[in-house]
C-alpha cells in the first residue's frame, strides 16, 4: 500500500455529519419510501420500518463509522485489516459504487432537464398541444393502455425519445449528453479538493432540500383533496403486517436508504478526527434519514390527493414506484397548481441537491480507495490529485453515454436492478460476517474505547453479534427466492439482456472470491495455516514486517519513507488509559466510502 503523507480531515465535524446526511438522504427517500408505505399497509408499515431502523439501521451504521474512523482507510484496506480473507468485500464496494455513480448521475441529468424546462410558460407537460404528443394523449390520469398523459409523453417522447426496447439502441440524445457533461462538471467542482470542498458544499446541498420539502408540504396541504391523500398514506392496514414481504421490504428500505455495504459513509468517516463521537453521528444520520422519508411521503401523497380530487380517480391508481413517480406523476400534479412554474423549479432543484450529495459519496469511495492504494504512483503520473479526480469523472461520464441514448431508460433500469437489488445484499452479508463475527464484537468494542473512552452498550453488541447477521441472512435468502427478472413497465428484458445484467452484478460480487483466493495465495504456510491466518486481523500487514500505518510502498528514488513519529501529533491525545496504544492504532488502515 502506498501511503498519503498527510491525511486530510473535515474542517469541522458538522461537515461530516451533513455529508453523511446528504449521502444517506437521496432520491430513494422521495420515490421509494412513499410507494412502499402505500403498498405495505400505510401507517402500519411504520411499525416494521422503525423497528428495523432501531435493530438494523443504527447498529450497522455505528459499526461502519467505527471501522472507518478507527482504521482511517477506505473500504478496501479496512476490510483487509479486519478480515484478510474477506478483503474482496471492500473491493466489491468500490466496484459497486463506481457502477452506481455512472447511472445515478443520469437521474441528476433528467432532473436538470426538467429544471431547465420548468422555466417555460405553460409547463411543457401541462397539455397535449405539443409536437411530440400523440393522438392518444390526454390530460386526465388514466390506467388505460390505449392513452397516455401529457406528462408521460413528455418523459417518453420529448426527453428520452425512447425506443421500443433494449434491442433497438437508437442514437445519442445530444441534449441529454450535454446535460450529463454539465452534471459531471458540477460533481467535479464540488469534490475536486476532497473533503475540504465537499465539506463546504454540503452546507447547502444537505440542508436546502428541507426548506423546499417544507414549502411544498405547506402549499400542498392547502389544496383540496390533500387530506384524503395523506389519509391514504398514513392510515394503517394492520393485516399487511402478517406478510413476511412487508417486514423484508422494511429492512431492505432501511438498509439501502442508509447505504450499509456501499462503503460511502465508511470512507467519509475515515477523514474524521480520531476521537470523534461515532454514536452521535450514527444516530443523527439514521434518524434524519428516516424522518426525511416520512416527510417526503406527506409531500407526495398530499399532491396525489389533490390529483385524485381534480380527476375523480382513486389515489391507488396514481401511486407508482421509481423515476415514474418524480418525473411523471408528481410533475402532472403541480402542473395544475397555482404558480406551477415556481413549484416545478423548486421541486427539481430539490431533486438535484438530493442527487448531488449522494453522488459525491459514490465518487469519493473510488477516489479514496485508489489514493490509499496507489498514492505515490498516481501522484507521479497525474502530478495533482485534482487531475486524478478529473480522470475518474471523465471515465464515468463516458461510460454513462449508453444511458443518454434513446435506449437509455432500459440501460438504466437494467443497471439499477442488478446493482441496487442483487449485488448489494451479497456485499452487506459478507461485510457483517467479516466485521461482526471474524473481527469480532470484542475488538470493535475495544476500538471504540480507544477512540471515545466508552464501550458500546449491550444492545449494540447483541445487534452486531446476533440480530444483524440473522436479519441480513433472512433478507438475502428472501431476495434470492423472490427474485424477479428486470422489467420496465410491461416490457420484459430478453434473456440476453438479463445475461448482461448478471455480468454487471458479477462485476462487483466477483471481487469477494477473488480477494479470498489472493489472500490465501500470498500468505505463508500450508493451506490450514493460510486459512487460520486469513481470518486473523492485520495478518497481511504483519507479513510486511512493518506496522501497517508505516508502510508507504517500496521506497522510490528521491522519496523518503516518512516516519510514523511525524504523524502522531496530527491527532489529539486520547484521555483514556490506552493513550500509548492509541497513538499507534489511530494511524492504521483506512476504509473507503462506497465501495
Amino acid at each position: 500500500m502506498e501511503q498519503q503523507l498527510n491525511r486530510p480531515t473535515w474542517s469541522r465535524q458538522i461537515e461530516f455529519t451533513l455529508a453523511g446526511i446528504g449521502c444517506a438522504v437521496g432520491l430513494g427517500n422521495v420515490w421509494r419510501f412513499p410507494y412502499l408505505c402505500y403498498r405495505s399497509g400505510g401507517g402500519a408499515f411504520l411499525v416494521p420500518y422503525l423497528l428495523m431502523l432501531v435493530v438494523l439501521g443504527v447498529p450497522l451504521l455505528y459499526m461502519e463509522l467505527t471501522v472507518g474512523q478507527y482504521t482511517r482507510r477506505g473500504p478496501v484496506h479496512a476490510l483487509a485489516n479486519v478480515c484478510p480473507l474477506l478483503k474482496g468485500v471492500g473491493m466489491a464496494s468500490v466496484a459497486i459504487s463506481f457502477i452506481m455513480c455512472i447511472y445515478y448521475n443520469v437521474v441528476i441529468t433528467w432532473a436538470l432537464y426538467y429544471l431547465f424546462s420548468s422555466f417555460q410558460t405553460p409547463l411543457p407537460w401541462q397539455n397535449c398541444n405539443n409536437t411530440w404528443n400523440t393522438p392518444n394523449c390526454t390530460n386526465i390520469a388514466t390506467n388505460s393502455s390505449f392513452s397516455s398523459t401529457a406528462s408521460q409523453e413528455f418523459f417518453k417522447y420529448k426527453m428520452l425519445e425512447q425506443t421500443s426496447g433494449v434491442e433497438e439502441a437508437g442514437v445519442i440524445r445530444w441534449e441529454l449528453f450535454l446535460i450529463l457533461i454539465l452534471a459531471w462538471v458540477l460533481i467535479y467542482f464540488c469534490i475536486f479538493k476532497g473533503v475540504k470542498s465537499t465539506g463546504k458544499v454540503v452546507y447547502f446541498t444537505a440542508l436546502f432540500p428541507y426548506v423546499i420539502l417544507i414549502a411544498l408540504l405547506i402549499n400542498n396541504a392547502q389544496l383540496p383533496g390533500a387530506l384524503d391523500g395523506i389519509s391514504f398514506f398514513i392510515l394503517p392496514v394492520w393485516d399487511k403486517l402478517l406478510s413476511v414481504e412487508v417486514w423484508v421490504n422494511a429492512a431492505a428500505q432501511i438498509f439501502n436508504s442508509i447505504g450499509i455495504g456501499f462503503g460511502s459513509l465508511m470512507a467519509m468517516s475515515s477523514y474524521n478526527s480520531f476521537n470523534n463521537n461515532v454514536l452521535k453521528d450514527a444516530l443523527t444520520i439514521s434518524i434524519i434519514n428516516s424522518v426525511t422519508s416520512i416527510l417526503a411521503g406527506f409531500v407526495i401523497f398530499s399532491a396525489f390527493g389533490y390529483m385524485s380530487y381534480l380527476q375523480g380517480i382513486p389515489v391507488s391508481d396514481l401511486a407508482v414506484d421509481g423515476p415514474g413517480l418524480v418525473f411523471i406523476v408528481y410533475p402532472q400534479a403541480f402542473a395544475n397548481m397555482p404558480v406551477s412554474q415556481l413549484w416545478a423549479v423548486l421541486f427539481f432543484f430539490m431533486l438535484l441537491c438530493l442527487g448531488l450529495d449522494s453522488e459525491f459519496a459514490m465518487v469519493e469511495v473510488m477516489v479514496t480507495s485508489l489514493m490509499d492504494q496507489y498514492y505515490q504512483s498516481l501522484m507521479a503520473f497525474f502530478k495533482r490529485k485534482e487531475l486524478f479526480i478529473l480522470a475518474i469523472c471523465s471515465a464515468a461520464a463516458l461510460l454513462g453515454i449508453p444511458c443518454v441514448m434513446q435506449v437509455g431508460i432500459f440501460v438504466f433500469q437494467l443497471m439499477d436492478h442488478y446493482t441496487a437489488i442483487v449485488s448489494i445484499m451479497f456485499l452487506a452479508f459478507f461485510e457483517v460476517i467479516a466485521i461482526c463475527w471474524s473481527y469480532g464484537v470484542n475488538r470493535l468494542s475495544d476500538n471504540l474505547y480507544e477512540m471515545t473512552g466508552k464501550r458500546p452498550n449491550i444492545f449494540f453488541r447483541l445487534c452486531w453479534l446476533i440480530v444483524a447477521p440473522v436479519l441480513i441472512t433472512v433478507i438475502l435468502i428472501f431476495s434470492v427466492i423472490q427474485f424477479k427478472p428486470a422489467r420496465y413497465g410491461d416490457y420484459v428484458f430478453p434473456p440476453w439482456a438479463q445475461g448482461v445484467g448478471w455480468v454487471i452484478a458479477m462485476g462487483s460480487i466477483i471481487w469477494i472470491p477473488l480477494g479470498a483466493v489472493h489472500t490465501l495465495w500470498v500468505l505463508p504456510g500450508s493451506f490450514m495455516q493460510k486459512l487460520k491466518l486469513s481470518i486473523k486481523p492485520y495478518a497481511l500487514n504483519e507479513k510486511s514486517k512493518m506496522p501497517y500505518y508505516e508502510r508507504g510502498g517500496e521506497k522510490l528514488p528521491g522519496i523518503a519513507v516518512i516516519s510514523s513519529v511525524i504523524h502522531l501529533p496530527e491527532k489529539p491525545p486520547i484521555q483514556t488509559t490506552h493513550n500509548t496504544l492509541q497513538g499507534t492504532q489511530e494511524n492504521q488502515g483506512f476504509m473507503n466510502r462506497l465501495a
